[in-house]
């Protein structure tokens, strides 16, 4: 019997997959349980039309990741911070400081797409990557300067 998996099946495939499974198993655990369709010539162009819009829809989001990214990598943004002797902040700067920076530059950046190690301690220019996509990844120059 053939039929397209709805979702996920562990040691089966995953979601969207046409595949050939023994009658009863389709019959009485995959299907009624919603974890596949019998495939018909109408359900399968279902699926590859399903298929095509969410691949338009990741490019169209790749691409304007993109122009993001060009337009994020020629800001710096300036924070500024008490600083004690040898340069050390009083306190620290977190991805909630650097998405606000980025914010009144007009980024509306989440803050956890920022990626950041560790908390910035130290005064200094620093690189900071913000994930913009699954495979974009912008480098801000953040500069910690004391007050």
């Amino acid at each position: 019997m053939k039929v397209i998996l709805s979702q996920d099946v562990e040691q089966v495939g995953k979601a969207g997959t046409v595949l050939e499974v023994a009658d009863g198993f389709g019959r009485n655990y995959l299907i009624p349980r919603g974890f596949a369709l019998p495939a018909t010539a109408r359900s399968i162009n279902q699926v590859e039309h399903q298929k095509r819009i969410v691949a338009d829809q990741i490019a169209k989001n790749r691409k304007d990741a993109e122009g993001l990214k060009a337009r994020l990598e020629d800001v710096a943004c300036k924070i500024t911070r008490e600083a004690g002797e040898e340069d050390k902040l009083f306190g620290s700067v977190t991805v909630r400081d650097i998405a606000d920076v980025l914010a009144e530059e007009g980024f509306e950046i989440d803050h956890r797409k920022v990626i950041l190690d560790q908390p910035i301690k130290h005064l200094g220019v620093f690189t900071v990557e913000v994930k913009l996509a699954t495979d974009v990844v912008a480098k801000v120059k953040v500069w910690v300067v004391a007050k």
